[in-house]
């Protein structure tokens, strides 16, 4: 006889798919890990295929467990966006909001911006994850990524919630010994600290500036994929870095560091990025909404200027 999949247990194996893992997921949930076995044996039986291969170290959907997290995953959206059109006039969205950014500025700018949006919506709960990498939105389960710079994908929706620029800067002591470029070209001579940004090619600087849009390859003897290191190292006298206004407005005004080439710089409006279909999403719009109002309240990085 053919049992249907309960709601809860397609959910809760969403969550075991995402973690490949049964104690993380318990931890994650605040239940036993024999609880999770026992709900993800009953799905298992409901749809009659084994849906995980384990072992001792980690666990991996089967083919027939990737077309069911598939339909899971649509299931489960489906649902809450049911329940949201439903209740569209509401002002406060609730339910839970799972969104990722990159790390630094995940660290210093939104998550102050997440804190008020959590004081303002106090029946939403808030899951922030920070990556140096790129993110599958569908596939890593989240619905909603702040991202700085170019968005690629054609299967989702942006909207430009803040302006932002990267600009070159390098510190006194670095130019008192080097000398200050005059030029792009002359970057290739300097030693430059390039960054694995999520959105761009690793040492390929492209800038916009008086004769257009322009590209320069830039090495050095550093390099990184996090900001704050990279910050760090420039204002120590290590060389020349691309960052973002949100990044280096405290140390251009202190005079840490200084404005190389300033008629240059790098567009990197930050986006509200989303799946296609949470476009309906009344959780997702009034929180994109409100970041937007936040930042354009409490930052203005678009015209930050060495």
């Amino acid at each position: 006889m053919y049992i249907k999949p309960q709601l809860d247990d397609l959910r809760l194996f969403c969550v075991v798919a995402r973690h490949r893992s049964f104690a993380e997921t318990a931890r994650q949930l605040g239940i036993s890990k024999a609880v999770v076995s026992k709900r993800i044996a009953l799905l298992e039986a409901a749809v009659q295929e084994q849906l995980f291969h384990r072992s001792t170290r980690q666990i991996t959907l089967t083919a027939q467990g990737e077309i069911v997290h598939q339909w899971a995953q649509r299931i489960c959206e489906d649902v809450d966006l049911m329940g949201q059109a439903i209740s569209r006039e509401k002002a406060e969205p609730d339910g839970v909001l799972r969104l990722c950014s990159s790390t630094g500025f995940g660290r210093s700018q939104l998550a102050p911006a997440l804190s008020a949006m959590a004081s303002r919506f106090p029946r939403l709960e808030i899951q922030l994850e920070l990556f140096d990498r790129a993110v599958d939105l569908v596939e890593e389960g989240f619905q909603l990524d702040i991202r700085i710079g170019h968005v690629h994908e054609a299967n989702v929706i942006k909207r430009r919630i803040a302006g932002n620029r990267r600009v070159l800067c390098a510190a006194p002591s670095y130019l008192a010994r080097y000398g200050t470029p005059a030029t792009l070209e002359q970057l290739k001579q300097h030693r430059c600290i390039p960054i694995r940004e999520r959105d761009q090619d690793f040492g390929r600087w492209e800038l916009h500036g008086p004769q257009g849009i322009q590209a320069v390859k830039v090495h050095g003897q550093l390099s990184a994929n996090n900001g704050e290191i990279v910050r760090q190292w420039a204002i120590d006298g290590h060389g020349i870095i691309l960052r973002s206004g949100w990044d280096i407005v405290e140390e251009l005004a202190s005079g840490q560091l200084v404005a190389v080439l300033p008629a240059y710089y790098q567009p990197a409006d930050i986006w509200a990025v989303y799946p296609s279909r949470l476009s309906v999403s009344a959780r997702v719009r009034l929180c994109v909404e409100f970041l937007a109002d936040w930042f354009a309240r409490h930052h203005s990085y678009g015209s930050a200027q060495p």
